[in-house]
């Protein structure tokens, strides 16, 4: 195994005179399969394509964009595993000191909007070669979306980066399928049917798909805020990769078409992903600088599946890796085991075992596959009043309570920890990727979480209450607290009955969209009797395109239409803050409990 070429001198010993494709980050180059440009440069290599990555490039001139040659395909763009500005800056705006994803943790190795200032730059070096964006930071602006940090509506990062393409989501298929139609001499300009690409056309010579649906177009959804929330409303709709429609926004004399996502992968498409030839560290280039942090904590992790159907309303995921639950094969997860074996640092730990939410392995609504559409009424019921077939629109799979449509049963995830578990060379095996506390409860054996505590907990367990308050957990799409106090309840007996002392890390939510002083009090109180006492409150942090970004930036709720105050000034959220971390008094009757820590990263 190797790394990706990342210098001439590599392109000549390889016989390289010329690469196919250019990928430039702006995290440092890990070769590892949670980093993306890891993933999508070893899915090329696997498919005959050659590669090389230019790892935070110095963005003050186009010499270093240039210093792999011009790509004989592409170039390929992404700000790295995160947002560039979430990386730069707190949700108070207020620069970071550190940043996980650079050589040693040092911030300042990426520009700020990283994904247009690279672009850019690459028309300076490289003029008329295609420009290919994907990651999260272009998934998350593909359409006009609300800027938190400029506190304005901005246009689709595709016209402002000048690219050719947007490949939003995980990005595998899409890019692959690219790479094969420029490689048989298609161009660019006619490749506007693969699902999960977002182009850009004049609006006066191009006539978008029959089927598309036009959304107002981004000057409207700056100016007006109830045209922003209906815009918004379209795309959420749509986000289908069975029966999404594309949908066009005007930009200017530009349109912006964003074609379906792109269908969910197979057991062996994802199998075939996670089992490339990785080499799992950081480029050793960086180790005289202390290597790159974010690795360490998923070197020795292992993926079981993507997606996630929770839904909540200010996570990204449903924009990016959708809702439809793809798991990889048991043999498939044993195979890595045994690759892990065979490193020399590997001490038999698996950090991880999971996904975006543990528990959804082997889980999914019974009805996927038939027609989401299939009459007027669906398009027209309000949240929560059907349940998905290929994907039901505008409902939620779990939010206030399980669809009856969801296929709960934890016998796939169980098989699957207990064969990871006694895998050869295999001391222990955690899940530190967190769980779905009420999908916990949707087991009414009670066998997931007696498995978990058994053999998976490091003494605290992970879940995302995010808060307590009726109206503040509707508006975040999560389960009420009765299910919060229920899995306590049921979390505590089962680890007396283990004859273990084991805690939950409760993650909790300040400045939410419907959260004022009243529910940070109800907050308060319920934590103060249930004996909580957290240590670092997580302020609301409106990331670009999910819905409790829309609801901050509106002031609607664009799927009912309702109005929904959120707090807006940095007094409003320190006040919040302030009642979250007020020590209180002791409940009466409540007994004392550990301090139990409920820290989160931003």
């Amino acid at each position: 195994m190797s790394f990706l070429i990342t210098t001439k001198q590599e392109m000549r010993e390889t016989g390289i005179d010329r690469l196919d494709v250019i990928i430039v980050s702006g995290d440092a180059y890990v070769d590892h399969p949670a980093f993306g440009a890891a993933m999508i440069g070893r899915a090329l290599q696997d498919h005959g394509f050659s590669v090389g990555i230019i790892a935070q490039p110095d963005w003050r001139s186009p010499d270093d964009f240039a210093c792999l040659g011009t790509p004989r395909l592409f170039f390929g763009v992404t700000a790295g595993n995160v947002d560039s500005m979430l990386a730069h800056y707190t949700p108070a705006r207020k620069l970071r000191s550190d940043d996980a994803y650079s050589p040693g943790g040092k911030p300042g190795r990426r520009p700020n909007r990283a994904a247009i200032v690279y672009s850019n730059r690459i028309r300076e070096a490289c003029p008329g070669t295609p420009i290919i964006l994907g990651g999260i930071e272009a998934s998350l602006r593909r359409l006009a979306h609300y800027d938190f940090w400029q506190d304005k509506v901005r246009r689709s990062i595709l016209l402002d980066a000048k690219a050719d393409l947007i490949v939003y989501g995980m990005g595998e298929s899409q890019i692959l399928e690219t790479a094969r139609r420029l490689n048989s001499g298609e161009s660019l300009d006619t490749i506007t049917d693969i699902p999960g690409t977002v182009y850009h056309r004049p609006a006066n010579a191009f006539e978008p798909p029959a089927d598309a649906l036009r959304i107002p177009s981004c000057e409207e959804v700056a100016d007006d805020k109830s045209a922003f929330a209906a815009a918004f409303k379209t795309i959420y709709l749509e986000q289908d990769p069975h029966a999404g429609r594309p949908i066009v926004q005007p930009s200017g004399n530009r349109l912006v078409i964003q074609n379906p996502p792109a269908p969910p992968l197979t057991t062996e498409q994802l199998d075939r992903l996670y089992e490339l030839p990785f080499e799992r560290r950081a480029h050793p280039g960086y180790d005289a600088e202390g290597g790159v942090p974010a690795v360490e904590t998923v070197r020795f992790s292992i993926v079981s599946h993507r997606g996630c159907y929770g839904d909540c309303s200010f996570c990204a995921l449903t924009f990016h890796q959708g809702r439809t639950i793809q798991n990889r094969s048991v043999e498939s997860v044993l195979r890595e085991v045994e690759q892990l074996r065979r490193l020399p640092e590997w001490r038999g730990i698996i950090s991880d075992l999971g996904g975006p939410t543990a528990n959804m392995y082997g889980t999914g609504c019974k009805r996927i596959g038939s027609d989401s559409r299939d009459s007027d009424t669906r398009a027209n019921q309000s949240p929560g009043s059907h349940c998905r077939a290929a994907h039901c629109r505008a409902r939620r799979c779990l939010g206030s309570s399980p669809c009856p449509n969801l296929q709960t049963d934890p016998a796939p995830v169980i098989k699957l920890l207990r064969a990871v578990r006694n895998a050869p060379g295999v001391r222990k095996v955690f899940v530190a990727s967190g769980v779905r506390h009420d999908l916990c409860l949707a087991d009414r054996s009670g066998a997931y979480l007696r498995e978990l505590c058994e053999h998976h907990v490091g003494g605290r367990l992970k879940i995302a209450p995010e808060h307590v308050s009726v109206p503040v957990l509707a508006a975040m799409g999560k389960p009420g607290v009765e299910a919060l106090d229920a899995f306590r309840r049921e979390f505590d007996r089962v680890n007396r009955a283990l004859g273990k002392r084991q805690y939950l890390v409760c993650y909790f939510m300040s400045s939410h969209p419907g959260c004022g002083m009243k529910e940070m009090r109800e907050l308060s109180d319920w934590l103060r009797r249930s004996g909580i006492r957290p240590e670092q409150v997580q302020d609301f942090y409106p990331c670009p395109m999910t819905l409790s970004s829309c609801m901050y930036h509106t002031g609607l709720n664009p799927l009912t239409g309702e109005s929904i105050a959120a707090a807006r000034t940095d007094r409003e959220k320190q006040q919040q803050r302030h009642m979250m971390n007020k020590p209180g008094k002791k409940a009466s009757g409540a007994k004392r409990q550990p301090r139990r820590d409920v820290r989160r990263e931003a």
